[in-house]
């Protein structure tokens, strides 16, 4: 029996599209392709030792010991070097990709913008590239072909290939890239971030009920940003615990502060951007083994099935025209993270 605001799934959508940075981020990809010279209009208890005690006392303690206590699992990618590509000045590693994912580093000397596309069997991710860092893209195209491009600027508009790869991809399972860190879910030293998903779904057992939780945190806690909506530069990435302290953020921070609390909660979960209406959003999508993937925020209020969605749900002040809208706004995939 589904229980008084059981959550199956969670559905973070934003403002307008100057909000959402996502937008911003892969505008690009539309702009861009992977050719040697690129131009961005064509160019992701303590017990005590068993020997202190007689034999069935031993027994008896073992057996009324209560549980180890739950802890956050953090995925964490590496580099390993048993399968790479490199250049002069550029390196990919595609050892693990398998569990979803391919890191990518520049090592050599630019102030120039950096960038990476990754194209699947279905879809072109566009993303930016920090220098001298390994950086963790995940494979959100599954199991397939993949080809790996880096591209450096030349001037204005106009970039060149460093270099290009190709690989193919058998994911040991569908979860493999919605259960780790990546650019976009950076959980990898967000130690507030996790710790507060592991507080707030302490006692719950059931993964819908650790959703629910996560949700009712996240809708409680954030409130919409909308200076910084107005002023956020593309290429923004959000800083996990920097987020949860300031109390506030776009639909990117929403979406990536869920994501990463229920990824450390091994809950399969996809950070996805998209369009409600023909606005520009993020949300997440959750599985789990009772519902399978669920790819909208579907909320029980005792009597029916609604959409909820927890950037506006947060902020909206319980304006009827805006829960309207959650209900029946209509959602359209783009890309997934």
């Amino acid at each position: 029996m589904v229980k008084h605001k059981t959550l199956l799934a969670l559905l973070l959508t934003a403002a307008v599209l100057s909000g959402c940075t996502a937008q911003a981020a892969q505008e690009e990809v539309r702009q861009e392709t992977a050719v040697p010279v690129q131009t961005e209009e064509t160019l992701p208890p303590e017990t005590l030792p068993p020997e202190t005690l007689p034999v069935a006392q031993e027994a008896q303690a073992m057996a009324e010991e209560p549980p180890p206590p739950a802890v956050p699992v953090v995925l964490e990618p590496v580099a390993s070097g048993e399968k790479t590509d490199r250049c002069e000045t550029a390196e990919v590693d595609y050892s693990h990709t398998g569990d979803g994912y391919v890191m990518v580093r520049f090592t050599g000397d630019t102030e120039k913008r950096l960038k990476v596309l990754l194209k699947g069997p279905t879809t072109t991710y566009n993303y930016n590239l920090p220098k001298g860092e390994w950086t963790v893209f995940p494979l959100s195209d599954g199991s397939g072909a993949y080809q790996l491009g880096i591209y450096q600027n030349v001037s204005g508009k106009q970039y060149a290939t460093v270099m290009v790869t190709e690989f193919s991809a058998e994911l040991t399972d569908e979860f493999a890239p919605f259960l780790r860190p990546n650019q976009y879910v950076n959980f990898s030293e967000a130690t507030r971030a996790v710790a507060k998903g592991l507080e707030v779904t302490e006692g719950r057992e059931q993964p819908l009920e650790k959703v629910e939780a996560v949700y009712d945190f996240v809708v409680a806690a954030l409130s919409y940003d909308d200076e910084k909506a107005s002023t956020v530069k593309s290429g923004y990435l959000p800083v996990l615990d920097e987020v949860l302290e300031s109390g506030k953020g776009i639909c990117f921070d929403y979406a990536a502060l869920m994501t990463a609390m229920l990824r450390s909660q091994e809950i399969p979960c996809k950070l996805v951007v998209g369009y409600a209406g023909s606005t520009y959003h993020a949300w997440i999508s959750v599985w789990t083994e009772e519902s399978g993937w669920v790819d909208g925020a579907i909320f029980f209020d005792g009597h029916q099935w609604k959409r909820m969605d927890p950037t506006f749900a947060s902020s909206s002040g319980g304006d009827e025209k805006i829960l309207d809208f959650i209900q029946n706004g209509k959602y359209k995939v783009k890309y997934l993270y």
